[in-house]
C-alpha cells in the first residue's frame, strides 16, 4: 500500500461548502498521487466550529459541542470521498458526544466499499482531562481491511507500549496527533517509532500545523507527517520511511510492503515482537544497596 499522512492546516470557514471543497481537494490530491490509505490528524475537525461563528469557535466548551453536532455530516462526506477516490481514510478526530455526560475523542475510519467504523482515544492528556473534560472511549480495535490489518493509537495513546501490544497483529498503526510544542511532536514521534520497533510494524504520524487565534482549543500547533518502520532487515536503518518538513502543510507519502513486515517478524536481526513475553517475571526490579 501507499500511505499518505497529513501535516494539516486549519481553516476558518464561512460555509459548509468551503469545508467540503477543502476535504475533497486533500483527498483527491493524495489519491492522484497513488495513495491507498490517507490519515488526517487528531482534532483536525475542530475547524468545523468556525461554521458557528467566531464566538463559538473561540469558546472551548462551545466549540466542542459545535463540532460534535457536525460529525455525522462530516462522516457522510468522508464516506463519499473514500468511495469516489477508491481510498481508505482515517478522518480527523473530533470530540463526540455519545450519550455519555462528556465527549470522547473519536477518529472515524472509512473504506472505499462503504465500510465505516471508529477508534476512540484510550488515555487522556492533562489538557484533555482539564479543562477539556474529554473522557476515554470504547476499546481498541484492529481493522481487517483489503490493505492489511490496521490499528489506530490517537496521539498520547502511541506513547504506551501495552496499547500497541494489543494491536500486535497490525501491519500498520496510525497515530494521528495534535501537539502544541516541538517537545509534544517529538514525544508522539518517538512513541510511534518505538512502537514500530517493538511490534515490528509500520507506524505513521499526522499533525495539525499552524497558529489559529480564533480557537481556544487548537490555537498553537507544531508537527509534521511521518511514516516509520523497524530499523531492521528490508527497511531503512534509521527507522524512517518518510518524513515531512516541520510545520510544512501537505501530504507525506511512503510505499509499504506487507511482505517485508512479515519477513522481518520472522527473520529480522532482532525479534522484539516474538520475544515480548520473555519480559514477564523480569519486569520487577530487586532492590540492591551498593555500599
Amino acid at each position: 500500500m501507499k500511505i499518505a499522512t497529513s501535516a494539516y492546516p486549519l481553516t476558518f470557514f464561512d460555509s459548509w461548502r468551503q469545508y467540503e471543497d477543502k476535504i475533497a481537494h486533500w483527498v483527491s490530491d493524495a489519491a492522484d498521487n497513488g495513495a491507498d490509505l490517507l490519515m488526517f490528524p487528531e482534532y483536525g475537525a475542530m475547524e468545523l466550529a468556525t461554521l458557528d461563528g467566531a464566538d463559538v469557535a473561540g469558546d472551548l466548551e462551545g466549540s466542542i459541542r459545535a463540532v460534535s453536532e457536525k460529525m455525522e455530516d462530516a462522516a457522510a462526506l468522508h464516506a463519499k470521498l473514500a468511495t469516489e477516490n477508491n481510498v481508505h481514510i482515517l478522518a480527523a478526530s473530533a470530540p463526540v458526544m455519545t450519550g455519555a455526560p462528556r465527549p470522547v475523542n473519536r477518529a472515524e475510519f472509512f473504506s472505499p466499499t462503504g465500510g465505516r467504523d471508529h477508534q476512540d482515544k484510550q488515555i487522556m492528556t492533562p489538557f484533555e482531562r482539564d479543562p477539556w473534560d474529554i473522557v476515554a472511549g470504547g476499546p481498541l480495535k484492529l481493522f481487517d481491511t483489503a490493505l492489511g490489518k490496521i490499528g489506530v493509537l490517537i496521539c498520547y495513546d502511541s506513547e504506551y507500549p501495552l496499547l500497541a501490544r494489543g494491536l500486535s497483529e497490525a501491519d500498520v498503526i496510525l497515530a494521528p496527533s495534535c501537539t502544541e510544542t516541538l517537545a509534544g511532536y517529538w514525544r508522539v514521534r518517538i512513541g510511534a517509532m518505538a512502537r514500530a520497533l517493538e511490534q515490528q510494524c509500520i507506524t505513521a504520524q499526522s499533525s495539525i500545523v499552524g497558529t489559529y487565534s480564533w480557537s481556544e482549543a487548537v490555537d498553537v500547533n507544531t508537527g509534521a507527517g511521518g511514516i516509520f518502520c523497524p530499523p531492521d532487515k528490508g527497511f531503512p536503518g534509521t527507522g524512517v520511511l518518510a518524513e515531512g518538513g516541520l510545520n510544512t502543510p501537505g501530504w507525506t507519502y511512503a510505499e509499504v510492503d506487507l511482505a517485508a513486515i512479515a519477513e522481518v517478524r520472522v527473520n529480522g536481526g532482532v525479534r522484539n515482537r516474538l520475544h515480548w513475553d520473555e519480559q514477564k517475571g523480569r519486569e520487577t526490579a530487586t532492590n540492591v544497596r551498593l555500599t
